[in-house]
């Protein structure tokens, strides 16, 4: 297993840290052309403070690189991004590229997102490892197998085991990192993404298109559940559908669904009945869907049957 040491903001840390339940951070870059090729889905990424508070602080597991914009940023992440409102963010993306933003600027960042993450009190964090150079501005990778990395992970894995129950169940990135002693392939993070994470994931998934209409304009495409999160408990992109926010609200409503069996929309008569109207949805029944190219980011089958007999009317 690889390991990335990134430097961070104390400020950063500390939001994280002061709030409960937090499921996923961005470890954004305000560069426009920011890249990250560090990690692999799973592997880890952990947080060290600025120079003079020179200690691994905590930490979160790598589910996906993505430039965005500031405001597809903040409404994925939120409080996530580790500041508390989107004036703030904007104006450390300011601090850091050393140059104004101006109001009506909507500027890229480079989005590490993280899940999983992990924030550790002050008796638990760690030094440096002794060959982190204090002029680092970005970060420094690790293997986890060998000299310095191997006695890092060490120490991680100590605390990893530390962890509330509920971050050590079956299927999650924590877990699979213990058991496997910091050795091997790490196992990917998708079953535990967080919402901003699923979003994300499966508007990239779709190409940013609706699955329905093809419609491109980000701002009115929504990351929609196709069995609902109160019934599956986990954000999985593989039950993620890209859609338009209009036939969003639809599909939650039971307007409109998906025939599992040939992956073509169905339109409910309850549209014509209750409204009088419908026309331009109608146009849509019996049309097939657009599915991602990666098989494994595709709808499972038994979610659009739980959506057509259970919500469908």
């Amino acid at each position: 297993m690889r390991i990335f040491v990134g430097v961070t903001d104390k400020s950063w840390f500390q939001l994280h840290a002061s709030r409960a339940n937090v499921d996923e951070v961005n470890f954004w870059r305000p560069s426009p052309i920011a890249t990250f090729k560090a990690l692999n889905p799973g592997e880890l990424l952990l947080f060290k403070l600025h120079a003079p508070d020179n200690f691994i602080v905590g930490g979160g597991f790598f589910t996906k690189f993505q430039q965005l914009s500031v405001n597809i940023a903040w409404d994925a992440f939120g409080v996530g991004n580790g500041v508390a409102s989107m004036t703030e963010m904007r104006q450390r993306i300011a601090y850091y590229r050393r140059a104004p933003i101006l109001p009506a600027e909507n500027p890229t960042i480079g989005c590490i997102m993280l899940a999983e993450p992990f924030f550790w009190p002050v008796n638990l964090w760690i030094p440096s490892p002794p060959d982190f150079k204090l002029n680092t501005v970005q970060g420094k990778g690790y293997d986890a197998e060998y000299g310095a990395g191997r006695d890092l992970w060490a120490a991680v894995e100590e605390r990893l085991r530390l962890q509330p129950a509920a971050m050590l169940i079956e299927e999650t990135a924590t877990l699979a990192a213990i058991e496997s002693h910091g050795c091997g392939k790490p196992q990917i993070v998708l079953p535990r993404l967080g919402q901003g994470s699923f979003r994300i994931v499966v508007t990239d998934a779709y190409e940013r298109r609706c699955a329905l209409t093809g419609e491109r304009t980000l701002p009115v495409l929504d990351a929609a559940h196709i069995k609902p999160y109160s019934v599956l408990h986990r954000h999985e992109v593989s039950n993620g559908i890209l859609m338009r926010s209009d036939l969003h609200r639809l599909f939650d409503d039971g307007y409109i669904t998906i025939d599992p069996a040939d992956r073509t929309i169905l339109v409910s008569s309850r549209i014509r009945e209750e409204f009088q109207n419908g026309k331009e949805y109608y146009r849509l029944h019996g049309q097939p869907i657009r599915e991602p190219a990666m098989p494994s980011f595709r709808p499972l089958t038994e979610n659009f049957e739980y959506h057509a007999y259970n919500t469908f009317r």
